[in-house]
């Protein structure tokens, strides 16, 4: 039950009721509110109550301003690693260092202004859903105003294709049905009453005597009471809801974090141990501490952010190639740790376009039987031709079908048996009709031969009402007296299934066109029973079971009937008998469940059915603290407090409104429910490549720590100064990792589980990796000056900085895939890769033989043979990981549960 329904702040003029709304009868509203429905308000009462309840409009939360917004990006422990990273560089005196990591901290904080900035946009898209204007009733006469001057009390004027203004109390209805499915999820307009309903709790979509502010009017008419303005409205409760949800860390953005954290302080420490170890060796103070601070600094990652944008970003390229636009770039990233889908249903998972689902008779025979006709006497004309001329159907200029959803589905399903609407309609003139109303549950069209000689009545409307008003029915080919109890019964059988049933029934006589209708809607003969769906995507059924076989669970939340939710939720493989719980839980059995219970719950129910804005939250919150990733997709203004919440809101960008995709980290602009299995994809391919690349700079990094803190232990000296340092850090950390980005995805990633949420980045033999790898980088090079001081080579020290150097570019090449062999990948499957390799190798022979070079870097040529003999050490790097893949492969190394479908 909405409380905005039943606190409205006490008013001198009355009191509020102290049940909703839409339990009171319409009298007794009029009397709580003091008005009058004929004559409105007054200019007195009017202006006392705008300055007691305010505008009609929507309150903007209280934000930050966008200086503490920019301020707060740069708080980040990774962040001010970076920061400390350029003091120490300013320290050593390499300007190049500070600009290149200012740069990157300037971007990053950039990218993070922009994406809360862009948060903020969801209140002014709720706003935008106001109505531009309402026509109201006001001492005495008939007025328009803006919809910002309404107040409680005022009666207002609802005709179709309007927006309504605030939320209503209905007073008076003519055949008036609204358009909720932005605030309930249901695809078909509701038929609105003026009786009250009886139950407080009843769903949004029950509470058929109220309509509620943003909707849209459909067809018909309407009188109605204003009940809640502004704040106090269904979309001013969801408004608050944006308000007061904040969005969390993506999983990238925590496990950044945590390896931050850890970099400092393990930089912290080594570098403070080598600084002491060259101390007590008796080398110079300021060496000493220009190559702890150098090693510092190279130790730092500095990269690592722009390896995480540019991969991001390019992510966010392709995927808008398949239809999904990223509006915040680390939702690219949480794709791939998302373990459930939240999805609505109606027009995610549908079409959101009624259809022809079943045609049947009451002996099951399917309705294509009934394309023949008997004695003209008896029922003149084809069930087809029956559905088309009992509608309101009308053809635009393009010949697109205007009308009644329900209605131009039977007339497009007619079409497709071949009835010619526009020559029906001529050969069969409506001469008399009896509309539709909520009432009757039924709707009949009378239409007469062109001699007038009969008259012809065909009839469609509830089961429960056309049936037994028929005398007989048709079976098996032929009329029969009609069994009442049968044919209900199978009407139940298929509403049962999620089908929108109806009736069809014909009667017929000799009397003239001006005789009354009422006759012909008694002793009809019943046609059939139509069955009618929302029907699934075709390619949703695909994309739900590419999910499963991801590890990702599927859930279906939507505002519409549990009947049609779980007949949906069947067809499309989100439940079955292979998938648990079978149970759809309402949004009335989940309001009775406590947070813990619901705990609980939530780990097996696959479908919610009339569930409510708060519910979609306690979902998504339940799965959270479950420690899952949920993403939530939804089109509807209902959806948008959820999406915020969510690790990830995913908007329809077609049928979806502004409110949702301004929630939303991304946007669907096909509208298409398998679009996800694209974006998932890549959010596993660029966690993938970001893994690479921790993995790469983390091995090289320690390869340069262990070489510089083992060299003093077993009585070398130093093996590199800090120019060399540097060098390897910028240049062969930095151009091939840039490139891993561009790696492709692994022919395993959908067939295997999402990542455990709370994984660090470091996890299933990554840190160990690193730190092999370094030692080895590290053995490789300090034997290599070991060796070269012995026999008195004067090049010891370029030919240990080139043996390290190329250690790290033969590494790059083996780490492209965690177990699949280079020499089944190819060279060429990265071609960048391949470049940026080149590239560096070519520097790296450009400061070892250009003589401007040799001075800055403190370097000299080496001969031939000595390059080769450094090559040739540097590809055990190599040899030594396709190693530990092949142990990977094929005796489970470092047991990787993530790669085990």
């Amino acid at each position: 039950m909405s409380s905005r329904e039943t606190t409205m702040t006490a008013r001198s003029s009355g009191t509020p009721p102290s049940d909703p709304w839409h339990t009171v009868s319409a009298s007794a509203t009029v009397d709580l509110l003091h008005t009058d429905v004929q004559g409105g308000l007054s200019s007195a009462d009017i202006a006392r109550l705008r300055a007691e309840y305010g505008d009609n409009v929507l309150e903007a939360a209280v934000r930050r301003g966008p200086l503490r917004m920019l301020v707060a990006q740069f708080t980040d422990v990774m962040v001010l690693v970076l920061l400390a990273a350029a003091g120490i560089a300013a320290l050593v005196g390499e300007p190049e260092d500070i600009i290149a990591i200012i740069a990157i901290v300037i971007l990053n904080a950039t990218l993070g202004f922009v994406q809360e900035y862009r948060a903020e946009k969801a209140m002014a898209a709720l706003g935008a859903m106001a109505a531009a204007s309402a026509r109201v009733r006001r001492d005495g006469t008939e007025q328009t105003i803006p919809p910002h001057e309404l107040v409680p009390g005022d009666i207002v004027l609802l005709d179709a294709g309007t927006v309504v203004p605030a939320d209503l109390r209905l007073l008076e209805v003519s055949q008036l049905s609204v358009e909720e499915a932005a605030l309930t999820g249901e695809s078909l307009p509701v038929q609105k009453v003026i009786a009250p309903h009886t139950d407080p709790a009843a769903p949004l979509g029950d509470r058929t005597a109220m309509v509620y502010k943003g909707t849209n009017i459909a067809s018909g008419r309407g009188l109605g009471v204003v009940v809640g303005t502004g704040m106090q409205t269904e979309l001013g409760r969801i408004a608050a809801l944006l308000q007061n949800d904040t969005q969390l860390q993506t999983p990238l953005q925590q496990r950044l974090t945590s390896l931050g954290r850890w970099l400092a302080l393990t930089v912290l420490i080594v570098c403070v141990a080598i600084f002491a170890t060259g101390m007590i060796r008796g080398e110079p103070v300021v060496l000493m501490f220009m190559t702890a601070v150098s090693l510092a600094v190279a130790a730092i990652p500095e990269a690592l952010p722009a390896v995480i944008t540019v991969s991001l970003a390019l992510g966010a390229r392709r995927m808008v190639q398949h239809h999904a636009l990223i509006r915040r770039l680390p939702a690219v990233e949480t794709l791939g740790s998302v373990t459930y889908v939240c999805t609505d249903k109606t027009g995610t998972l549908t079409e959101n376009r009624m259809h022809v689902d079943t045609i049947r008779t009451v002996d099951d025979e399917p309705g294509a039987s009934l394309a023949t006709t008997v004695p003209l006497h008896e029922v003149p004309l084809t069930f087809s031709e029956a559905l088309t001329l009992c509608t309101d159907v009308n053809a635009a200029a393009d010949g697109a079908l205007v009308g009644d959803p329900t209605e131009t589905a039977l007339v497009r399903w007619a079409a497709e048996q071949g009835v010619d609407a526009s020559g029906l309609h001529a050969q069969w003139p409506r001469n008399g009709e009896i509309p539709f109303s909520s009432e009757r549950a039924r709707m009949t069209t009378v239409h007469a031969t062109a001699d007038g000689a009969y008259r012809v009545a065909c009839t469609k409307g509830a089961p429960e009402r056309v049936i037994p008003a028929c005398a007989r029915m048709w079976q098996k080919g032929t009329l029969v007296p009609i069994d009442a109890a049968s044919v209900l019964a199978h009407a139940d059988t298929m509403a049962a299934s999620g089908l929108r049933v109806l009736a069809i029934a014909m009667n017929c006589d000799h009397q003239p066109a001006t005789a009354a209708i009422e006759p012909l809607e008694e002793q009809q003969v019943l046609l059939a029973l139509v069955g009618l769906l929302d029907p699934p995507r075709d390619e949703a059924r695909d994309a739900v079971r590419t999910c499963h076989a991801a590890g990702i669970r599927v859930v279906m939340i939507t505002g519409d009937h549990p009947a049609t939710a779980r007949a949906i939720a069947s067809r499309l493989g989100i439940i079955g008998e292979d998938q648990g719980d079978q149970e759809v839980l309402t949004g009335a059995a989940l309001q009775a469940l406590d947070d813990d219970t619901l705990l609980t719950r939530v780990e097996h129910a696959r479908v919610y059915a009339r569930v409510t804005p708060e519910d979609k939250l306690r979902i998504v919150t339940a799965l959270q603290s479950r420690g899952e990733y949920a993403a939530m997709t939804g089109d509807g203004v209902n959806d948008a407090p959820a999406l915020k919440r969510a690790n990830i809101g995913i908007a329809m960008g077609r049928g979806g409104t502004d409110v949702a995709r301004e929630a939303a980290d991304m946007v669907l602009l096909d509208d298409n429910f398998a679009t996800i299995v694209v974006a998932v994809r890549e959010g596993r391919r660029i966690y993938d490549n970001i893994r690479r690349f921790v993995r790469f700079v983390l091995s090289t990094n320690a390869g340069e720590i262990w070489t510089l803190f083992l060299a003093p232990l077993i009585g070398l000296p130093l093996p590199l100064l800090p120019i060399h340092i540097l060098w390897m850090n910028l240049v062969t950390d930095g151009l091939p990792g840039l490139t891993l980005s561009a790696e492709p995805a692994e022919a395993d990633i959908m067939q295997r589980p999402p990542r455990p949420p709370r994984e660090s980045i470091l996890a299933h033999g990554l840190w160990q990796h690193a730190v092999w790898v370094g030692l080895l980088m590290a053995a490789l090079a300090l034997g290599t000056q070991a060796w070269t001081i012995r026999t008195g080579n004067g090049h010891w020290q370029t030919m240990t900085f080139t043996v390290l150097t190329l250690s790290q570019l033969t590494h790059v090449l083996a780490i492209r895939s965690e177990r699949t062999s280079l020499f089944r990948l190819g060279v060429m499957s990265n071609p960048l890769l391949l470049l940026a390799v080149v590239v560096s190798l070519g520097l790296q022979l450009a400061i070892i033989y250009v003589p401007a070079l040799n001075a800055l870097f403190k370097t000299a040529p080496i001969t031939p043979g000595e390059l080769v003999l450094c090559l040739v050490i540097s590809s055990v790097v190599f040899f030594a990981v396709e190693l530990e893949k092949y142990l990977v492969r094929r005796r489970g190394l470092y047991a990787d549960p993530a790669r085990t479908p």
